[in-house]
């Protein structure tokens, strides 16, 4: 029995790797939005396109996805993702190889393969991690394992592109290629690695009824559809949030590097709540935590669009030191950035609560329910595209209107949205 677990270890490894991949490819659309409005002189909606084609195409390969991995099992639906992500990122470097003409629609292409693959691994990768640590708790452990590396990665991510930039005048899509080599890089080794790995799948019981069938069964319950809306408004929330604060930032005094780093923090603070909602996951409700994280949050926007832009503070933040590495250390930036910053506290613990409302005894439409949620992770381009739009339209600060918007919504589902009004549907 020791050496079967011991022989999962690589497996393990590589699974909590694709986790970090996940992050560490969704990430870098965002900042990538700044070469593309330095290259392309494009605007702030079209610096955001490459994101919302990374997102949208959830909205394609969601219930796919989850067909694909019931026919070929976890093993050979990862080595499909794996391959569509190491294309999704190729496409991209190609387009740094373009004519100045095509390389902005090549660009939006490889994002959008780059989603099919990020889409079909969050399909694969919860799960395996589950099955390879034997359920119950280990396998807990190892999903919050692999969660807290995605945050690291979502940290770093758009720290990496701003150093790679810099603050210089005009940024290019080649200025990214040292990452673009680097997740080609991991993809290609953990598919040959993966190839030769024998690991568990699953034999999850087959419903008798037509997946169609379940799905429109799912869409009686009314705490489900909103619950799928708040997913919807909440990946968009999470992704936007720094997404506009990065393009902002590379506009104002604090140059680009700095503001990837500021960006990244905000996904570091996402870290650091995870962990803490892990450790009070079990005392606290998902109403509760989710009430609290949607009102704190909601203040913390009001207080970044009502701040004056003038107001300095001293942001502590990872930035780079003057031989070229990186060191921690403070930051000066307009008061309105910490407070955006601080909302990576509460964004950090709504995946869960909101999964965990919206799913509430829903017994045999569960597996539709998750296929059905995954097509809502598209809200993560959608969201961010409009803000953009209004940031376009009105300015930065009031385009985190549509952040509070999403907030308000969010609060609205915790209080009042989420409860089970259905308890008369059959769900044997």
């Amino acid at each position: 029995m020791s050496t079967e677990k011991k022989s999962y270890v690589l497996p393990i490894f590589m699974m909590i790797l694709l986790f970090g991949m996940i992050s560490f490819v969704t990430n870098l659309a965002a900042p990538m939005g700044n070469v593309l409005k330095e290259q392309f002189g494009v605007s702030n909606f079209m610096g955001m396109l490459g994101n919302a084609a990374n997102f949208i195409a959830y909205a394609v390969m969601g219930i796919p996805g989850g067909i694909l991995l019931q026919r070929y099992g976890y093993k050979k639906t990862a080595l499909i993702a794996i391959a569509i992500g190491f294309v999704g990122i190729l496409v991209q470097y190609l387009a740094g190889y373009s004519t100045e003409t095509t390389a902005f629609t090549i660009y939006l292409l490889g994002a959008f393969i780059s989603g099919f693959s990020m889409c079909l691994l969050n399909t694969v990768v919860n799960p395996m991690l589950n099955t390879l640590g034997g359920g119950g708790n280990k396998g807990n452990q190892l999903i919050q394992t692999g969660g807290s590396f995605n945050s690291i990665m979502a940290t770093f991510t758009p720290a990496f592109v701003g150093i790679l930039i810099g603050n210089t005048a005009k940024a290019n899509i080649t200025d990214v290629f040292p990452i673009m080599y680097i997740a080609m890089g991991v993809f290609a080794v953990l598919f040959f690695a993966l190839l030769g790995v024998k690991i568990p799948e699953p034999h999850a019981e087959r419903s008798t009824e037509p997946l169609g069938q379940l799905m429109s069964g799912t869409l009686k319950f009314r705490h489900f559809i909103l619950g799928a809306i708040a997913i919807f408004v909440y990946v968009g929330v999470e992704v936007g949030t720094p997404g506009i604060l990065n393009l902002w930032l590379s506009e104002t005094p604090v140059g680009k590097t700095t503001a990837g780093f500021v960006a990244g923090t905000y996904w570091f603070l996402m870290l650091i709540g995870r962990l803490f909602g892990a450790s009070i996951g079990s005392k606290v409700s998902s109403k509760t935590m989710l009430t609290v994280a949607s009102i704190i949050g909601l203040i913390l926007i009001t207080l970044a669009i009502f701040s004056p832009i003038t107001s300095m503070v001293s942001l502590p933040v990872l930035q780079r030191s003057a031989t070229g590495g990186l060191s921690f250390g403070l930051a000066e930036v307009p008061i309105n950035a910490m407070y955006i910053v601080l909302v990576g506290l509460c964004t950090s613990i709504m995946w869960g609560g909101i999964f965990n409302l919206a799913v509430e005894g829903l017994g045999k439409y569960l597996a539709a329910a998750s296929g059905i949620f995954m097509v809502l992770v598209c809200g993560g381009g959608i969201l961010p595209a409009i803000q953009g739009k209004v940031a376009d339209i009105a300015g930065y600060m009031p385009s985190y209107w549509v952040i509070f918007l999403g907030l308000a919504y969010l609060l609205f589902y915790a209080v009042i949205g989420s409860k089970n009004v259905n308890k008369d549907i059959s769900v044997d």
